[in-house]
């Protein structure tokens, strides 16, 4: 059960987690420098302050872990901030102090310590932060979100996800707890550490969850009818599991239909009704997400072999579709180890 004293533990296990001198990105009072930092650590933006009376004193710290990175960002004046839409990430602000108005053309709200927002890629945003403001920040990329909201129903999407701006974080015994914890758990990560990195992706997986669990968005009917039924086909869940268990195979459309005793057409509706892919597209993503893991544990040598070795022998469409799959190439995978 929540109480009062909730949010004062919160606030200062976020504050001695991330505020080690090795995580300080900046701190001064000069405005363009601010604009120019913080810009680069989320997006370019407006910074107008709005009330010149106090000293500007912004400072952020930083922390990534995977693909998500955190923030702790505060200003000691009054500034309005207009990023315009956000584009490719989601961007939780929980304050740990002070107040901030945040309007996404849909909704606007009146964000402090008991209220966070959640800022969807697709609005226009714009926010005004009392002097004293100070945030904590959770970015999570698009791509990441849209593979696991993929994951949780079973097929891809068809409209963009977007969550309710006001985030009763509170309310969650699951996402008040993890945050404080995974902070703590990444300040013992090593970033060469092949096998971290692994741990890091997995950890993303668990925030990106825990988050649309959390949180409403205009998924989340569908999502929970799914704790309670199993909606595909017989045939789709067998050939699912096929794939699964036979992913170094070659596999073909008309062999995966002839195992499920189904005909072609009934495999590539039934795939196409209930996880929003071919059954080939399905064999690429798994694929896809084993090239991955292989890099990110330190088991390729090279991004071909191991593109290869799952089944990818045109390079140049393999690349895209990673990229298109994971916001970032192949090779940039590779480099970040």
């Amino acid at each position: 059960m929540y109480n009062s004293n909730t949010d004062d533990v919160f606030c200062q296990q976020i504050k001695s987690g991330i505020s080690h001198s090795n995580r300080l990105v900046f701190a001064s009072k000069v405005k363009d420098d601010v604009q120019e930092a913080v810009g680069r650590m989320m997006k370019p933006h407006s910074l107008v302050v709005t009330d010149n009376k106090l000293p500007l004193n912004a400072n952020m710290y930083h922390l990534r872990i995977g693909d998500i990175s955190f923030s702790r960002l505060q200003y000691g004046a009054s500034v309005a901030i207009e990023p315009d839409c956000l584009g490719d990430f989601y961007l939780v602000q929980m304050p740990l102090n002070g107040l901030a108005e945040v309007d996404d053309c849909y909704e606007k709200i009146h964000s402090g310590p008991q209220l966070a927002s959640v800022l969807s890629p697709y609005s226009k945003i714009v926010m005004n932060w009392q002097s004293g403001t100070d945030q904590f920040l959770v970015k999570i990329p698009k791509p990441l979100i849209e593979r696991t909201i993929t994951g949780i129903l079973g097929y891809q999407i068809e409209q963009p996800l977007r969550f309710d701006l006001g985030f009763h974080w509170q309310n969650s015994r699951q996402w008040r707890s993890l945050l404080p914890s995974i902070i703590d758990f990444a300040s013992n990560l090593s970033s060469t550490d092949n096998h971290n990195k692994l741990i890091a992706a997995q950890l993303d997986q668990l925030i990106t969850t825990c988050l649309l669990s959390a949180h409403h968005h205009n998924y989340t009917s569908l999502s929970s009818d799914l704790k309670t039924t199993n909606v595909r086909p017989r045939h789709v869940r067998y050939v699912q599991e096929y794939i699964e268990a036979h992913i170094n195979e070659s596999l073909t459309p008309e062999y995966l239909a002839n195992i499920a005793g189904v005909s072609l057409r009934s495999l590539y509706s039934g795939f196409k009704d209930f996880l929003g892919v071919s059954p080939m597209q399905y064999l690429r993503d798994i694929r896809m997400d084993k090239v991955r893991n292989d890099i990110l544990s330190g088991q390729a040598q090279s991004v071909t072999g191991v593109a290869m070795k799952w089944g990818f022998t045109h390079m140049g469409r393999f690349s895209c579709e990673y990229k298109k799959r994971f916001n970032e190439t192949p090779r940039e995978t590779l480099r970040s180890l």
